[in-house]
Protein backbone atom coordinates (compact mmCIF):
# COMPACT_ATOMS: atom_id res chain seq x y z
CA UNK A 1 0.00 0.00 0.00
CA UNK A 2 1.03 3.61 -0.49
CA UNK A 3 -0.08 6.58 1.54
CA UNK A 4 -0.32 9.71 -0.59
CA UNK A 5 0.19 12.86 1.46
CA UNK A 6 -1.55 16.14 0.71
CA UNK A 7 0.41 18.75 -1.22
CA UNK A 8 0.50 20.95 1.90
CA UNK A 9 1.41 18.11 4.29
CA UNK A 10 4.09 19.06 6.80
CA UNK A 11 7.23 17.16 7.75
CA UNK A 12 5.69 16.49 11.16
CA UNK A 13 2.59 14.93 9.57
CA UNK A 14 4.77 12.64 7.44
CA UNK A 15 6.72 11.59 10.52
CA UNK A 16 3.45 10.89 12.33
CA UNK A 17 2.37 8.58 9.49
CA UNK A 18 5.66 6.68 9.64
CA UNK A 19 5.32 6.28 13.41
CA UNK A 20 1.81 4.86 13.02
CA UNK A 21 3.06 2.36 10.45
CA UNK A 22 5.72 1.15 12.87
CA UNK A 23 3.09 0.75 15.58
CA UNK A 24 1.14 -1.46 13.17
CA UNK A 25 4.21 -3.67 12.68
CA UNK A 26 5.13 -2.33 9.25
CA UNK A 27 8.11 -0.50 7.76
CA UNK A 28 7.96 2.76 5.86
CA UNK A 29 9.69 4.09 2.77
CA UNK A 30 9.30 7.82 2.28
CA UNK A 31 9.53 9.21 -1.25
CA UNK A 32 9.70 12.99 -1.51
CA UNK A 33 8.60 14.18 -4.95
CA UNK A 34 8.54 17.61 -6.51
CA UNK A 35 4.81 18.03 -5.79
CA UNK A 36 3.97 15.71 -2.92
CA UNK A 37 5.30 13.05 -0.58
CA UNK A 38 4.35 9.37 -0.75
CA UNK A 39 4.91 6.86 2.04
CA UNK A 40 5.12 3.21 1.01
CA UNK A 41 3.98 0.75 3.66
CA UNK A 42 6.18 -2.37 3.60
CA UNK A 43 5.38 -5.68 5.24
CA UNK A 44 2.23 -7.73 5.86
CA UNK A 45 -0.51 -5.45 4.52
CA UNK A 46 -3.09 -7.27 6.64
CA UNK A 47 -1.66 -5.32 9.58
CA UNK A 48 -2.43 -1.99 7.97
CA UNK A 49 -5.57 -0.27 9.27
CA UNK A 50 -6.57 1.58 6.11
CA UNK A 51 -9.51 3.40 7.67
CA UNK A 52 -7.34 4.69 10.47
CA UNK A 53 -4.65 5.91 8.10
CA UNK A 54 -7.14 7.69 5.84
CA UNK A 55 -8.21 9.88 8.78
CA UNK A 56 -4.70 10.95 9.76
CA UNK A 57 -4.08 14.70 9.24
CA UNK A 58 -2.10 15.36 6.07
CA UNK A 59 -3.12 12.11 4.35
CA UNK A 60 -4.91 12.49 1.02
CA UNK A 61 -5.56 8.82 0.25
CA UNK A 62 -4.37 5.26 0.80
CA UNK A 63 -3.91 3.17 -2.34
CA UNK A 64 -2.91 -0.42 -3.09
CA UNK A 65 0.16 -1.06 -5.23
CA UNK A 66 -0.76 -3.63 -7.85
CA UNK A 67 2.79 -4.48 -8.96
CA UNK A 68 4.58 -7.14 -6.85
CA UNK A 69 7.65 -4.90 -6.87
CA UNK A 70 6.53 -2.03 -4.66
CA UNK A 71 9.46 0.36 -4.37
CA UNK A 72 10.60 -0.05 -7.98
CA UNK A 73 7.11 0.60 -9.35
CA UNK A 74 5.90 3.70 -11.16
CA UNK A 75 2.80 3.45 -8.96
CA UNK A 76 4.92 4.46 -5.97
CA UNK A 77 7.19 6.97 -7.70
CA UNK A 78 6.03 8.66 -10.87
CA UNK A 79 9.21 10.66 -11.42
CA UNK A 80 12.10 8.78 -12.98
CA UNK A 81 15.12 8.27 -10.76
CA UNK A 82 18.37 9.97 -11.70
CA UNK A 83 21.29 8.22 -10.01
CA UNK A 84 24.77 9.80 -9.83
CA UNK A 85 27.60 7.38 -10.61
CA UNK A 86 30.33 9.05 -8.57
CA UNK A 87 33.75 10.16 -9.75
CA UNK A 88 34.44 13.81 -10.54
CA UNK A 89 33.00 13.95 -14.07
CA UNK A 90 29.37 14.24 -12.97
CA UNK A 91 28.04 11.14 -14.73
CA UNK A 92 24.55 9.87 -13.82
CA UNK A 93 22.01 7.32 -15.05
CA UNK A 94 18.42 8.37 -15.58
CA UNK A 95 18.69 12.01 -16.59
CA UNK A 96 18.75 13.68 -19.98
CA UNK A 97 22.41 12.79 -20.48
CA UNK A 98 23.07 9.17 -21.39
CA UNK A 99 25.71 7.55 -19.19
CA UNK A 100 28.50 5.67 -20.95
CA UNK A 101 30.63 3.27 -18.92
CA UNK A 102 33.50 1.54 -20.70
CA UNK A 103 36.61 -0.46 -19.94
CA UNK A 104 38.08 -3.95 -20.00
CA UNK A 105 36.21 -7.03 -18.87
CA UNK A 106 38.91 -7.59 -16.26
CA UNK A 107 41.78 -5.63 -14.74
CA UNK A 108 44.91 -7.38 -16.01
CA UNK A 109 47.67 -5.04 -14.85
CA UNK A 110 48.28 -1.38 -14.01
CA UNK A 111 49.65 -0.35 -17.43
CA UNK A 112 46.74 -1.96 -19.26
CA UNK A 113 44.03 -0.35 -17.14
CA UNK A 114 45.49 3.16 -17.00
CA UNK A 115 45.98 3.21 -20.77
CA UNK A 116 42.39 2.15 -21.37
CA UNK A 117 41.03 4.50 -18.69
CA UNK A 118 42.60 7.55 -20.33
CA UNK A 119 41.28 6.45 -23.74
CA UNK A 120 37.80 5.90 -22.31
CA UNK A 121 37.77 9.38 -20.80
CA UNK A 122 39.03 10.92 -24.04
CA UNK A 123 36.19 9.23 -25.92
CA UNK A 124 33.67 10.96 -23.66
CA UNK A 125 32.65 8.26 -21.18
CA UNK A 126 32.05 9.11 -17.52
CA UNK A 127 32.43 5.64 -16.00
CA UNK A 128 35.14 2.98 -16.02
CA UNK A 129 34.25 -0.70 -15.87
CA UNK A 130 36.73 -3.40 -14.96
CA UNK A 131 36.52 -6.65 -13.01
CA UNK A 132 38.80 -7.27 -10.04
CA UNK A 133 36.84 -10.40 -9.14
CA UNK A 134 35.69 -12.46 -12.12
CA UNK A 135 32.95 -15.13 -12.06
CA UNK A 136 34.15 -17.58 -14.68
CA UNK A 137 32.40 -20.66 -16.01
CA UNK A 138 35.65 -22.62 -15.73
CA UNK A 139 37.48 -22.71 -12.38
CA UNK A 140 40.78 -22.73 -14.31
CA UNK A 141 40.17 -19.44 -16.14
CA UNK A 142 41.57 -16.10 -14.97
CA UNK A 143 39.72 -15.11 -11.79
CA UNK A 144 40.91 -11.52 -11.49
CA UNK A 145 43.52 -9.70 -9.41
CA UNK A 146 41.35 -9.23 -6.34
CA UNK A 147 42.24 -6.29 -4.10
CA UNK A 148 45.23 -5.41 -6.27
CA UNK A 149 42.81 -4.89 -9.16
CA UNK A 150 40.63 -2.67 -6.97
CA UNK A 151 43.65 -0.55 -6.07
CA UNK A 152 44.46 -0.07 -9.76
CA UNK A 153 40.85 0.94 -10.47
CA UNK A 154 40.98 3.50 -7.67
CA UNK A 155 44.21 4.91 -9.08
CA UNK A 156 42.58 5.19 -12.51
CA UNK A 157 39.69 7.15 -10.97
CA UNK A 158 42.16 9.50 -9.27
CA UNK A 159 43.97 10.15 -12.56
CA UNK A 160 40.89 10.46 -14.82
CA UNK A 161 37.87 11.34 -12.67
CA UNK A 162 35.95 8.36 -14.09
CA UNK A 163 33.49 6.61 -11.77
CA UNK A 164 34.59 3.04 -11.00
CA UNK A 165 32.05 0.27 -11.67
CA UNK A 166 33.18 -3.20 -10.61
CA UNK A 167 31.59 -6.51 -9.70
CA UNK A 168 31.02 -7.84 -6.21
CA UNK A 169 30.49 -11.60 -6.08
CA UNK A 170 29.82 -12.42 -2.42
CA UNK A 171 28.73 -10.90 0.86
CA UNK A 172 32.23 -10.98 2.32
CA UNK A 173 33.53 -8.92 -0.62
CA UNK A 174 31.06 -6.06 -0.09
CA UNK A 175 33.14 -4.04 2.43
CA UNK A 176 36.31 -4.48 0.37
CA UNK A 177 34.73 -3.53 -2.96
CA UNK A 178 32.89 -0.66 -1.30
CA UNK A 179 36.21 0.73 -0.10
CA UNK A 180 37.40 1.26 -3.70
CA UNK A 181 34.38 1.31 -6.05
CA UNK A 182 31.80 4.00 -6.81
CA UNK A 183 29.20 1.53 -8.08
CA UNK A 184 28.62 -2.09 -7.02
CA UNK A 185 27.95 -4.32 -10.01
CA UNK A 186 25.88 -7.44 -9.30
CA UNK A 187 26.37 -9.84 -12.19
CA UNK A 188 23.80 -11.92 -14.01
CA UNK A 189 24.77 -15.08 -12.13
CA UNK A 190 24.02 -13.32 -8.84
CA UNK A 191 20.78 -11.57 -9.78
CA UNK A 192 18.87 -13.91 -7.48
CA UNK A 193 21.54 -14.21 -4.81
CA UNK A 194 19.20 -12.63 -2.29
CA UNK A 195 21.68 -12.47 0.58
CA UNK A 196 24.09 -10.52 -1.64
CA UNK A 197 21.26 -8.23 -2.77
CA UNK A 198 20.40 -7.51 0.85
CA UNK A 199 24.06 -6.84 1.61
CA UNK A 200 24.50 -4.21 -1.12
CA UNK A 201 21.08 -2.85 -0.17
CA UNK A 202 22.56 -1.85 3.18
CA UNK A 203 25.28 0.20 1.49
CA UNK A 204 25.12 3.84 0.43
CA UNK A 205 26.47 3.46 -3.09
CA UNK A 206 24.67 2.77 -6.40
CA UNK A 207 24.10 -0.82 -7.46
CA UNK A 208 24.21 -1.78 -11.13
CA UNK A 209 22.05 -4.91 -11.26
CA UNK A 210 22.41 -7.14 -14.30
CA UNK A 211 19.52 -9.22 -15.57
CA UNK A 212 19.81 -12.97 -15.04
CA UNK A 213 20.48 -15.23 -18.00
CA UNK A 214 16.85 -16.41 -18.18
CA UNK A 215 15.07 -13.97 -15.88
CA UNK A 216 11.71 -12.44 -16.68
CA UNK A 217 11.15 -8.71 -16.32
CA UNK A 218 9.16 -9.28 -13.13
CA UNK A 219 11.93 -11.39 -11.61
CA UNK A 220 14.42 -8.71 -12.60
CA UNK A 221 12.46 -5.95 -10.88
CA UNK A 222 11.86 -8.10 -7.81
CA UNK A 223 15.61 -8.56 -7.54
CA UNK A 224 15.92 -4.77 -7.54
CA UNK A 225 13.25 -4.72 -4.85
CA UNK A 226 15.48 -6.82 -2.60
CA UNK A 227 18.14 -4.11 -2.76
CA UNK A 228 15.67 -1.26 -2.27
CA UNK A 229 13.85 -2.96 0.61
CA UNK A 230 17.04 -2.60 2.68
CA UNK A 231 17.12 1.15 2.18
CA UNK A 232 19.29 1.59 -0.91
CA UNK A 233 17.21 3.22 -3.66
CA UNK A 234 20.17 3.75 -5.98
CA UNK A 235 19.53 0.79 -8.29
CA UNK A 236 20.48 0.91 -11.95
CA UNK A 237 19.08 -1.94 -14.03
CA UNK A 238 21.27 -3.46 -16.74
CA UNK A 239 20.06 -5.51 -19.69
CA UNK A 240 22.94 -7.78 -20.72
CA UNK A 241 21.12 -10.25 -22.95
CA UNK A 242 19.33 -13.49 -22.21
CA UNK A 243 19.95 -17.10 -23.19
CA UNK A 244 17.92 -18.33 -26.17
CA UNK A 245 18.25 -20.97 -28.89
CA UNK A 246 20.14 -18.60 -31.22
CA UNK A 247 23.68 -19.55 -32.19
CA UNK A 248 24.98 -16.50 -34.07
CA UNK A 249 25.46 -14.51 -30.85
CA UNK A 250 26.50 -15.27 -27.29
CA UNK A 251 23.21 -13.93 -25.89
CA UNK A 252 20.08 -12.39 -27.35
CA UNK A 253 19.77 -8.68 -26.58
CA UNK A 254 16.04 -7.87 -26.10
CA UNK A 255 15.93 -4.09 -26.38
CA UNK A 256 12.14 -4.00 -26.00
CA UNK A 257 12.78 -4.25 -22.26
CA UNK A 258 14.02 -0.64 -22.23
CA UNK A 259 10.70 1.12 -22.98
CA UNK A 260 8.83 -1.47 -20.92
CA UNK A 261 10.99 -0.77 -17.86
CA UNK A 262 10.32 2.94 -18.35
CA UNK A 263 6.60 2.19 -18.44
CA UNK A 264 6.40 0.15 -15.24
CA UNK A 265 9.36 1.39 -13.18
CA UNK A 266 11.09 4.65 -12.28
CA UNK A 267 14.52 2.99 -12.22
CA UNK A 268 17.06 3.79 -14.95
CA UNK A 269 18.16 1.03 -17.29
CA UNK A 270 21.47 0.70 -19.12
CA UNK A 271 22.36 -1.79 -21.84
CA UNK A 272 25.43 -4.00 -22.16
CA UNK A 273 25.87 -4.68 -25.91
CA UNK A 274 29.15 -6.54 -25.32
CA UNK A 275 27.70 -9.30 -23.14
CA UNK A 276 24.45 -8.95 -25.04
CA UNK A 277 25.99 -10.12 -28.31
CA UNK A 278 29.42 -11.62 -27.60
CA UNK A 279 30.87 -10.18 -30.81
CA UNK A 280 32.72 -6.89 -31.19
CA UNK A 281 31.38 -6.30 -34.69
CA UNK A 282 27.80 -6.21 -33.35
CA UNK A 283 28.53 -3.77 -30.53
CA UNK A 284 28.41 -0.46 -32.49
CA UNK A 285 24.98 -1.17 -34.03
CA UNK A 286 23.56 -2.38 -30.71
CA UNK A 287 24.86 0.77 -28.99
CA UNK A 288 23.01 2.90 -31.50
CA UNK A 289 19.86 0.78 -31.25
CA UNK A 290 19.92 0.90 -27.43
CA UNK A 291 20.13 4.70 -27.38
CA UNK A 292 17.35 4.95 -29.96
CA UNK A 293 15.21 2.66 -27.77
CA UNK A 294 15.64 5.04 -24.85
CA UNK A 295 18.39 3.42 -22.78
CA UNK A 296 19.68 5.58 -19.95
CA UNK A 297 23.21 4.37 -20.48
CA UNK A 298 25.62 1.87 -22.00
CA UNK A 299 28.24 -0.33 -20.39
CA UNK A 300 30.77 -1.43 -23.00
CA UNK A 301 33.80 -3.71 -22.94
CA UNK A 302 36.81 -1.86 -24.38
CA UNK A 303 40.38 -3.17 -24.61
CA UNK A 304 43.47 -1.71 -26.28
CA UNK A 305 44.55 -5.20 -27.45
CA UNK A 306 41.48 -7.47 -27.68
CA UNK A 307 43.44 -10.32 -29.28
CA UNK A 308 45.48 -10.72 -26.10
CA UNK A 309 42.78 -9.89 -23.55
CA UNK A 310 42.65 -12.37 -20.67
CA UNK A 311 38.84 -12.35 -20.71
CA UNK A 312 36.17 -11.69 -23.35
CA UNK A 313 38.44 -10.37 -26.08
CA UNK A 314 36.00 -11.43 -28.79
CA UNK A 315 33.38 -8.94 -27.61
CA UNK A 316 35.73 -6.08 -26.69
CA UNK A 317 35.98 -3.06 -28.96
CA UNK A 318 39.11 -0.91 -29.28
CA UNK A 319 39.42 2.66 -27.95
CA UNK A 320 39.33 4.03 -31.51
CA UNK A 321 36.09 2.15 -32.14
CA UNK A 322 34.65 3.56 -28.90
CA UNK A 323 35.49 7.06 -30.05
CA UNK A 324 33.69 6.51 -33.35
CA UNK A 325 30.68 5.02 -31.58
CA UNK A 326 30.41 8.04 -29.30
CA UNK A 327 30.36 10.41 -32.27
CA UNK A 328 27.46 8.51 -33.81
CA UNK A 329 25.57 8.28 -30.54
CA UNK A 330 25.63 12.03 -30.17
CA UNK A 331 23.52 12.46 -33.31
CA UNK A 332 21.04 9.75 -32.29
CA UNK A 333 20.70 11.19 -28.80
CA UNK A 334 19.96 14.64 -30.20
CA UNK A 335 17.22 13.18 -32.34
CA UNK A 336 15.40 11.95 -29.21
CA UNK A 337 16.14 15.10 -27.18
CA UNK A 338 18.96 13.64 -25.11
CA UNK A 339 22.71 14.11 -24.78
CA UNK A 340 25.74 11.81 -24.60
Amino acid sequence: MIIVMEVVATKEQVEHVTQLLREMGMREHVIVGTERTVVAALGDERKLDVGRMENVPGVEKVMPVLAPYKLASREVQRERSNIPLGGSLGGAAGGKKIAVIAGPCSVEDRTQLLEIAHAVKEAGATGLRGGAFKPRTSPYAFQGLGEKGLEILAEAREKTGLAVVTEVMSIDQVPLVGKYADVFQVGARNMQNYNLLWAVGEQHKPVLLKRGLSATLEEFLLAAEYVMSRGNNQVILCERGIRTFEGYCRNTLPLAIVPEVHRVSHLPIVVDPSQGTGHAHLVPDMCRAAVAAGADGLIIECHHDPEHALTDGAQSITPSSLKNIMMGLTRIAQAIDRDV
